[in-house]
């Protein structure tokens, strides 16, 4: 069982990083060389089927009428860590 949370526990981890990333790349203004441009894509893709949801529950928060702040990758980060705190106490 110690085998199995080890396993969530890094999966959690990793997704969280992938979120981090995504959000990182979310704010730097760059045309991605097409290198990296499929790695940006598979970031997209992979955190899409947690955010996209999350979207739809939480409303942009407004800071003017021309920006918003998307909040769905802080609840997701927080929900991803109470996750792997859960995996810890329940196979650790």
């Amino acid at each position: 069982m110690r085998i199995l949370g080890e396993v969530l526990y890094w999966i959690l981890f990793i997704y969280t990083w992938l979120i981090i990333f995504r959000v990182i790349i979310g704010w730097l203004p760059v045309r991605w060389p097409g290198g990296l441009r499929p790695l940006v894509v598979l970031v997209y893709d992979l955190t899409e089927p947690v955010l996209s949801p999350l979207r739809r529950v939480m409303p942009t928060l407004r800071l003017s009428p021309e920006i918003g702040l998307d909040l769905s990758p802080v609840v997701a980060i927080v929900v991803l860590s109470f996750l792997q705190w859960l995996v810890k106490l329940l196979f650790y």
